[in-house]
């Protein structure tokens, strides 16, 4: 056991649990997306799918647990790895030091995974709170998820905060997902540029994806038009 916390307590052991979190967290990103997406059939489609996750609200539990894990361990090794590439270089945190992934997306890794962390906390703040916590209004226990969400989306500064959240995390995407696969040791010359596109793809698809739905309901829905 003492090698493995000492494996994992290397640099190199802090980036792979950097994969991996990441890894895990570009998954249920997806799964969210889809999720949400459903805002758009409007309010019955989306409280009844708020309504499935209800039934299964025991994994729901356990799978939150397990997010929050990743969420702690990605945060933790990430700065960890930013404060000892400031010992050592003198340079902002860079999940690989090699000078060709030197690049705005690497440079910026630590800012922009810093700000998408103070949005998670609000985020967690108004959605979550407002679903399993405080619900002055009792839309959660009349099933009405679909009010909440679109409520906060008529709020410009939260709109305003998420969308550039959102943008900062496909920043954040762009680089962590290329970095996953060549801290897996998966960067083959001839296939590695297919996986910079893919992730590229990916990161473009979450940023957007996320980004319509408060633009969509703050401009093209509701008292707001």
């Amino acid at each position: 056991m003492g090698w493995f916390l000492k494996f994992l307590n290397s640099s190199i052991g802090k980036k792979f649990m950097m994969a991996v979190t990441g890894s895990f967290l570009i998954i249920f990103l997806v799964v969210h997306l889809i999720g949400n997406i459903t805002l758009f059939f409007g309010a019955s489609a989306f409280n009844a799918y708020v309504l499935t996750l209800d039934v299964i609200k025991p994994l729901i539990r356990v799978i939150e647990l397990v997010l929050l894990t990743a969420f702690i361990l990605h945060i933790f090794n990430g700065l960890k790895l930013w404060i000892e590439n400031k010992r050592a270089r003198g340079v902002t945190y860079k999940i690989n030091g090699s000078p060709e992934n030197s690049d705005v997306f690497s440079r910026t890794m630590f800012l922009t995974g810093s700000i998408v962390f103070i949005f998670l906390v609000l985020h967690l703040a108004t959605f979550f709170w407002r679903f399993n916590v405080h619900d002055p209004e009792g839309l959660a226990n009349t099933h009405q998820y679909f009010d909440i969400v679109t409520g906060f989306f008529q709020i410009w500064w939260y709109v305003i905060l998420y969308i550039v959240a959102v943008l900062l995390l496909g920043f954040h995407l762009n680089h962590g997902f290329q970095s996953a696969f060549q801290t897996f040791g998966w960067n083959h010359k001839k296939y590695f540029p297919l996986v910079q596109k893919i992730g590229t793809l990916y990161a473009i698809i979450m940023a957007l994806g996320f980004a319509s739905m408060p633009i969509y309901f703050f401009f093209f829905y509701g008292g707001n038009q």
